[in-house]
């Protein structure tokens, strides 16, 4: 479970990511997912993750998804720089994917974007 303190929850928060006041915006693109980070003023960092309804229009699939990333994040946290506000974007093609297939695309992203230790 990914805590509180470590979530983007405002929409002011995630407008941020998405326009950012100072351009220093990382982005990261594949098949199935999407990161956007920006660096914050606080000492943690924020995720906060958009799946839409072209995702699977049950809502049961697209919090299981939520869930698996909220995992991810939560057992990789220790090896995730601090300060920073991520929104991870799920594409349509997350839907049939396995945990380990969307793990693996999760913390290819951190690396490409530099955030991962």
């Amino acid at each position: 479970m990914l805590n509180k303190s470590n979530r983007l929850t405002k929409d002011k928060e995630f407008d941020n990511v998405f326009n950012p006041r100072f351009g220093r915006k990382k982005t990261s693109f594949d098949k199935i997912i999407g990161i956007k980070m920006v660096p914050n003023q606080i000492n943690h960092s924020r995720f906060g993750i958009l799946i839409s309804v072209k995702v699977s229009k049950k809502a049961v699939i697209r919090n299981k998804i939520k869930r698996q990333i909220r995992d991810i994040i939560s057992m990789q946290l220790d090896k995730i720089k601090q300060e920073y506000d991520c929104v991870i974007i799920c594409l349509p093609e997350i839907a049939g994917k396995e945990h380990k297939e969307i793990e693996k695309s999760l913390i290819g992203h951190f690396k490409r974007i530099g955030i991962y230790k």
